[in-house]
């Protein structure tokens, strides 16, 4: 059993199942399938899905009338009215929204959801395209920004899973984004917000785009270097089948990855929060670990650190992103220079230093040039396009 997002990275180990699971693989989601299929190869099946929703107190959304947001505008103008309501009746701890904004992982994830319900693309498509520098993904970046010190607290910028839901929990938010895993923790019978709150999906950027969910979960996979593929590949079937789906749902509460499933009324009976996550799953989306495979960890963590930067306020959104002012890179287009990190430089005699979101450099050989390991990604190539020979490949170091 592996977790998904570092699946692709063991492509290479692993056998590939498209043949053996030729008849099954159209019953499970398509995008937790695109999640484990690299280079045309089915490289494991999923055992169990996760995916975040928008957690909301349902209890003061009623009491001002307010709807679940269906957009992260709507969501935004929501928390701040409830924040501001709630503070001046004397509930003065109380936040909007929280989420998991530290640099690690998680924010991978939160940021992931924003940029790709704007139509920003998720970072690295299927196919290997750069897609996160554009003009949507700085639009959902600047507004989370936004939300820092307004209807999220300051401390958002450190908080993980259980640090958001700390606060959640203590009855001090409108509004969080989390993991299945704090529905019960929520309703435990100590909890100050038990039977005060609801799930939905996460907004949408706006009108004509759809909500995104990042896809976590377990999967399955078969080792080349096994002496009993075929039994281990016959276990795997197994254990994806849409009988052992039902049976952890059941017992356990897991999700399952095959949309027929939520649909069996036992599972509704005894698991009544499991059904909702089917609406969460038609719109997930995947980490861009497939493309980038052993490329991943470092991709992640440079879109990270890039997103942490844009939300603490350290540099403009567009420069952390990789989108170029419309007139070049000229003094007063300068971002401010602060902090321990290095400088590039970009085409052309009239270009000046822009300051990237993280500090390796390296030279690729040109004068005009420094690189940020092009990572082949567009998130820190200022002052470059998709077209540049350093981001295609060409004579420069790169990570994929």
């Amino acid at each position: 059993m592996v977790d998904g997002v570092w699946a692709p990275q063991l492509a290479e180990s692993f056998v590939d199942l498209t043949e053996a699971a030729k008849a099954v693989v159209k019953d499970h989601f398509p995008s937790i399938i695109a999640s484990l299929t690299v280079d045309g190869k089915l490289i494991g099946l999923p055992m169990f899905a996760d995916a975040p929703a928008l957690f909301y107190r349902k209890d003061l959304l009623e009491k001002y009338g307010k709807p679940v947001p269906k957009t992260w505008s709507e969501l935004t103008t929501t928390a701040q009215d409830i924040q501001d309501k709630e503070r001046t009746a004397g509930t003065k701890d109380l936040w909007g929204f929280v989420f998991q904004g530290a640099p690690y992982e998680g924010l991978t994830c939160d940021a992931l959801e924003w940029v790709k319900s704007f139509g920003g693309g998720q970072i690295v498509e299927p196919d290997g395209k750069i897609s996160i520098n554009n003009p949507r993904a700085v639009a959902a970046l600047e507004l989370a920004r936004g939300w820092i010190g307004t209807i999220s607290p300051p401390g958002v910028l450190a908080y993980q899973e259980e640090e958001s839901r700390g606060v959640w929990q203590s009855g001090n938010a409108v509004f969080m984004r989390n993991w299945p895993y704090a529905v019960s923790l929520g309703n435990d019978a100590d909890s100050p917000i038990k039977g005060k709150f609801d799930v939905a999906q996460l907004p949408a950027g706006g009108t004509g785009e759809q909500s995104a969910a990042t896809i976590g979960g377990q999967d399955l996979a078969v080792s080349k270097f096994s002496k009993y593929t075929k039994e281990a590949t016959d276990l795997v079937l197994f254990m994806a089948s849409p009988e052992q789906e039902k049976f952890r749902a059941v017992d356990a509460g897991y999700l399952p990855t095959i949309p027929a499933v939520y649909d069996d009324p036992q599972i509704g009976k005894t698991q009544p929060i499991v059904p909702r996550w089917k609406a969460v799953f038609m719109t997930a989306v995947p980490r861009p670990s497939a493309p980038t495979r052993k490329a991943y960890a470092e991709v992640t963590n440079d879109f990270w650190t890039a997103v942490h930067n844009t939300l603490a306020g350290s540099a403009l959104v567009g420069w952390n992103v990789g989108v170029r002012p419309s007139d070049g890179c000229t003094d007063r287009d300068e971002p401010p220079v602060t902090g321990s990190h290095l400088v590039l430089t970009c085409r052309g005699a009239s270009c000046r230093s822009v300051r990237p979101t993280i500090s390796t450099t390296r030279s690729i050989g040109r004068p005009e040039h420094v690189a940020l390991e092009c990572l082949n990604l567009g998130l820190l190539a200022a002052g470059f396009h998709n077209d540049d020979p350093c981001l295609r490949g060409d004579d420069c170091f790169h990570l994929l």
